[in-house]
């Protein structure tokens, strides 16, 4: 069982970038000292820090905008955590650049490196860097063999819509062979399926969806997988909130208004990218907006969060590792970015020393 943690690196109001980095490093020193066995970093553009208070804007403020090479600092300090990207956008990426980056922190680590990857919910990001939200599907595909094609091959060439290569041999190869484990985000109906049938794991999470909605598509991609041929079992992470105090009610407390912030604001971001070019009906983003809208606190406790004392999250982890038969758990641990340094901290370490052991 996999178990680690999603670094948001959090960008708090009225501190400084360098508060964000010193943060973010503590918690990787908190999880290696804890025994975890990785962290994935999420890729952030242009999130600037606002007021807690404020539901607007798009994800949350982070200094993670390349998280490739954060990743690497993280491996050359610590000797054992395994470091991943949650998510990789290939969309917004070079494919040669992103093959040649992950495949030389995959070197320095010897081998620590997941490959997680996926095309961002939402446009803001494309927006900033220029490139058309509606080109998304299309060009994460390309972006994706083209960087299995450069590690898999000793020389190769490429010709799509948006590439085109001629004999280009991609040094170095990945430390891991063929190429660092591969884990694509599934967030809408229609890509569990595709992906089942593609034959390749998982990274899932309790934002849009809740429990019984995750566990029909799970059902739908592993269908898929068993339906296409693949051999094994198809893997699955879940990305889940987890708050860990020293009681249930202090736990709930401590991380209600952040979290509740988050949530509205995602509510606000699927309703305002619905009409979106590059959005699809399947994506259900008015729903999902009108429904976030809607949810309470007790609705997220039931169905999308993990958070209480030790026992409580250790038996609900355990619960949803059985439901949803889960081969790795990752904690979001500041959901929103408002909790305070020092509890999220004491949470990380609780997670680590009280209840990740007992889901191994």
């Amino acid at each position: 069982m996999h178990v680690g943690l999603v670094m948001e690196c959090d960008y708090r109001y009225g501190e400084t970038e360098q508060a964000a980095f010193d943060e973010a490093f503590a918690m990787a020193e908190a999880a290696e000292m804890g025994g975890l066995t990785g962290v994935w970093l999420a890729e952030r553009h242009f999130a600037a820090p606002r007021s807690p208070l404020d539901t607007g804007g798009a994800g949350i403020p982070s200094v993670v905008s390349a998280p490739l090479i954060i990743s690497s600092a993280i491996v050359a300090r610590y000797e054992s955590l395994r470091v991943g990207v949650a998510v990789n956008v290939l969309p917004l990426a070079h494919p040669i650049r992103i093959a040649e980056e992950v495949a030389t922190v995959d070197h320095i680590s010897r081998g620590r490196v997941e490959f997680g990857v996926g095309r961002s919910g939402f446009a803001r990001a494309y927006d900033g860097y220029g490139i058309s939200y509606a080109e998304s599907r299309e060009r994460f595909q390309e972006c994706l063999d083209v960087i299995l094609s450069a590690w898999t091959n000793e020389r190769f060439s490429y010709e799509g819509k948006h590439y085109r290569f001629n004999d280009v041999c991609v040094i170095p190869k990945p430390f891991q062979k063929p190429h660092p484990p591969l884990r694509i985000a599934a967030t809408t109906k229609e890509t569990f399926p595709q992906v089942g049938r593609a034959g390749i794991p998982v990274f899932v999470g309790l934002r849009g969806m809740d429990r019984p909605a995750l566990a029909d598509s799970l059902n739908a991609y592993r269908t898929a997988w068993k339906e296409a041929g693949h051999e094994g079992d198809a893997s699955v992470f879940l990305r889940i909130p987890v708050f860990v105090g020293e009681t249930d009610e202090q736990a709930h407390a401590d991380a209600e208004e952040s979290t509740m912030t988050a949530y509205r604001r995602l509510a606000q971001n699927f309703l305002n990218s619905a009409t979106v070019a590059g959005a699809t009906p399947d994506e259900e983003r008015v729903q999902r907006g009108h429904r976030l809208s809607a949810i309470t606190y007790e609705d997220l406790l039931r169905d999308r969060l993990a958070y209480g004392g030790p026992d409580r999250v250790t038996e609900l982890l355990r619960e949803i590792i059985e439901e949803l038969q889960l081969d790795g758990v990752v904690a979001e641990v500041n959901v929103g970015g408002g909790i305070s340094k020092d509890k999220v901290l004491a949470s990380v370490n609780r997670f680590a020393t009280e209840v990740a052991p007992a889901l191994r």
